[in-house]
């Protein structure tokens, strides 16, 4: 009632006689919008803030076809219903403001009254300023820091019921309960997490979202998990960051750069990132990474990994992380994320650290590299670690398997050991070594994505023998976390296996590892698919070579007289082909 000039008596006089109002030329709509909150107070429901933020927003927005100066009204009385008279606070309001689904020029329009209440006015923005300034987030270290606290509170009190319960006719017997932790600031953190994610959803509010990363981005160093935030605001909104450089750098700026006076040098990003940021004044970022970054930066995990991590020495336990493993793990996706570069290069560049920089890693932690590339890709959206599948494609399609003009068998270039210790053509074991630790710390999500790739991507390309042995070999050590986790991928890898293996028998007149195969069908039967697939499989061997279903017949349970019967027309005598 005071806001609107009524008074809090019983007998209010007409607004016209009034001294105490905010306004004697508002719109109606806003005098009945004061009654309507009034109402819900009475009410006492637990949805009162709800409805009263979302009635406050619905006028807003009715009052913008209206001219400039009524709009500046508009916002100086809500600000004053909350600053002023503690009606609802910041942020509530703004809580409900972000999670409003509008869309098009309504969306803007109500990111910009955001906008409006967190900077026409100067409470919330003083209160900011002056909390990052005289306190700390490590605050059991200081020994002074209630008295900071209450020095905050009594220069920006908080009061948590209406300016008129708190002073009507003096004999008020409402009374607050003191604050002995947090205030607005704190309070307002998770709200601006879920504020920044919105505005990355509406690409016409970048340059506002820049604004508020800039005034409020000081508030991340009082955030419980800031690294971790990023990680996922990165990770999740990669499609919309992709092209949106400069605003990457400066949320990885805001968030991270706003912990550097508190943490060591060397705690999070490497250098050569850190002049990237610095370089905040140009428009297009121009930097993109050469191999030897990527080198040092696998290599920063790859010590953490092995004990010897290359961080400042750090309090675990208040720590974001509960080892360096988790933090080396996650500031490092962070700043691949981060990288001023298409997803697709990183990734690339990622494999090249082992199939084109394995010539400066030492021999016997070619392993740990590999494991730890692995696991950083598939921490990583899916256009990073996507590129191993296009990787993968281009190695079995290469002259070499499709022709059969190898210089050794297939056998050994598929060896890691043989090829890495002998010097041999390693293309082959290192694509394989990079495949199997990137699927074998690959989650849930991710590996229900390979039977697919497999089935129409890879397979297809098989037409020779030893494109036939690459594809086993990029199969087999995954069947058994297949056949845990999904049983149907087995038998569905099963049918793709014989119909490559039908396929290769076609293309080709002689057949030189076809025991081997063999020995790798049988086990697939015995261990995994039992009789599952008879039908299917039997139709697949008996359109096979005589030599083949021979191998085979105890699997498609065929018999040799019947099989020999098939022959009587065919020859062979060769050795590649003999019963």
């Amino acid at each position: 009632y005071k806001i609107s000039g009524l008074g809090w008596g019983s007998n209010p006089r007409p607004l016209a006689h009034q001294t105490d109002t905010l306004s004697t030329n508002l719109p109606k709509q806003y005098i009945l919008l004061c009654l309507f909150v009034w109402f819900f107070f009475l009410q006492e429901t637990c949805s009162t803030f709800i409805c009263l933020t979302h009635s406050i927003f619905n006028l807003m927005m009715s009052l913008f076809p209206l001219p400039g100066q009524h709009v500046n009204k508009c916002v100086d009385a809500i600000n004053n219903m909350i600053w002023k008279y503690n009606i609802v606070t910041i942020d509530r309001l703004v809580l409900c403001l972000a999670l409003r689904t509008q869309e098009g020029s309504e969306a803007q329009v109500c990111f910009f009254i955001i906008q409006l209440l967190l900077f026409k006015a100067a409470e919330f923005r003083n209160r900011v300023s002056e909390f990052v300034k005289e306190n700390s987030p490590e605050h059991w270290k200081q020994s002074d820091w209630h008295e900071k606290h209450l020095a905050f509170h009594q220069n920006y009190p908080e009061k948590f019921a209406p300016e008129g319960i708190l002073d009507q006719s003096g004999t008020s017997t409402y009374q607050s309960l003191p604050v002995y932790f947090g205030n607005v600031c704190l309070r307002f953190l998770p709200v601006f997490d879920i504020v920044i994610h919105r505005y990355l959803e509406l690409p016409p509010v970048t340059k506002s979202l820049e604004t508020l990363l800039e005034h409020l981005g000081c508030l991340y160093k009082f955030h419980d998990r800031p690294v971790t935030y990023l990680y996922n605001t990165l990770h999740y909104y990669e499609k919309k960051l992709r092209d949106r450089l400069p605003l990457k750098r400066k949320l990885v700026s805001a968030v991270l750069g706003s912990l550097c006076d508190i943490r060591a040098p060397g705690w999070s990003l490497s250098e050569q990132y850190l002049q990237y940021m610095a370089n905040a004044g140009q428009d297009k970022p121009t930097w993109v990474p050469e191999l030897d970054y990527y080198i040092r930066l696998v290599k920063r995990v790859v010590d953490t990994l092995n004990g010897d991590p290359p961080f400042p020495p750090t309090d675990w336990r208040f720590n974001e992380f509960p080892n360096p493993a988790a933090h080396a793990l996650y500031v490092t996706c962070v700043e691949l994320m981060g990288l001023p570069v298409p997803p697709e290069q990183v990734g690339n560049a990622l494999l090249d650290v082992i199939m084109r920089g394995y010539t400066v890693i030492a021999s016997d932690q070619i392993h740990s590299y590999i494991n730890v590339l692995g696991l950083l890709m598939s921490a990583l959206p899916d256009p990073y670690w996507t590129t191993l599948q296009d990787r993968l494609i281009r190695v079995i399609q290469s002259p070499a398997l499709l022709h059969g003009t190898t210089n050794c068998d297939i056998f050994d270039l598929c060896n890691f050991n043989r090829t890495h210790h002998s010097l041999l053509s390693n293309q082959y074991a290192y694509t394989l070594a990079l495949t199997h630790s990137l699927w074998h710390h690959a989650g849930l999500g991710q590996i229900s994505c390979v039977p697919t790739f497999i089935k129409k991507r890879l397979a297809p390309c098989v037409k020779s023998e030893d494109q036939f042995i690459f594809l086993c070999h990029v199969i087999g050590p995954f069947l058994q976390r297949f056949n845990s986790e999904r049983t149907k991928v087995v038998l569905d890898l099963t049918v793709t296996l014989y119909t490559a293996l039908e396929a290769v028998d076609k293309n080709n007149a002689h057949m030189s590892h076809m025991d081997e195969i063999s020995d790798l069908l049988y086990h697939i039967k015995y261990m995994f698919v039992g009789d599952l697939m008879k039908s299917e499989v039997e139709g697949i061997i008996r359109k096979l070579r005589p030599a083949l279903q021979m191998r085979l017949r105890f699997i498609s349970h065929l018999h040799v007289d019947e099989i020999i019967s098939n022959t009587s027309d065919m020859n062979i005598g060769d050795s590649d082909d003999t019963l």
